[in-house]
């Protein structure tokens, strides 16, 4: 719960009763490997925030290949947040790619905490921005990049998680087969 509320506290000031009603709201929820956060075709309803373990968006491209285009790790929120908040169906899934730990906040719980603390919409804003941000300069240098250059910047920066993402996650978040990444591993080595 600590890194929890030191997370939302970078983007706001709180209270602490404003923390307590917060945390009043938040259930405590396991995710085993593999299992969905949310899926494509179904309303989100809930917005996740990852304690322990790491979590991948990914959808399938018109050719039925499974694309991943994020990895959200430990102290991120994890949701398709537009989609969420205008109760539609998402056209992705969030899946566990490790066993994860949450703290998730329901639709109707997360509307209660926007109606009863003033200035929270401001802050998820903010945090929404700064996600927004995070994955535009995670993903946009791999648009120009080589593979192995595409290879490089991804152990770059995703340090932390390279040795916990399954290797077919990470050639498909690249746009390349997994042999190519074999390929390319064995290379730098």
């Amino acid at each position: 719960m600590k890194a929890f509320i030191d997370y939302i506290s970078q983007f706001g000031d709180l209270n602490q009763h404003q923390i307590d009603f917060i945390l009043g709201k938040a259930t405590r929820y396991d995710l085993r490997k593999g299992e969905y956060f949310s899926e494509a075709g179904k309303i989100p309803t809930r917005v996740g925030f990852v304690l322990e373990g790491i979590m991948r968006f990914c959808y399938f491209n018109n050719k039925g290949d499974e694309i991943t285009h994020l990895f959200m790790e430990e102290n991120n929120f994890v949701t398709d947040y537009q989609k969420f908040e205008e109760q539609v169906e998402a056209s992705e899934y969030v899946q566990a790619i490790t066993d994860c730990k949450l703290l998730i906040f329901s639709k109707k719980d997360w509307d209660d905490i926007s109606n009863t603390i003033i200035g929270w919409d401001t802050l998820v804003e903010k945090i929404y921005k700064k996600c927004l941000i995070e994955t535009l300069d995670r993903r946009s240098p791999l648009v120009s990049e080589d593979a192995t250059t595409r290879y490089l910047t991804f152990i770059e920066k995703f340090q932390t998680l390279i040795n916990r993402i399954p290797l077919s996650y990470v050639a498909s978040y690249l746009g390349i087969t997994q042999q190519s990444l074999s390929r390319i591993r064995k290379n730098i080595r």
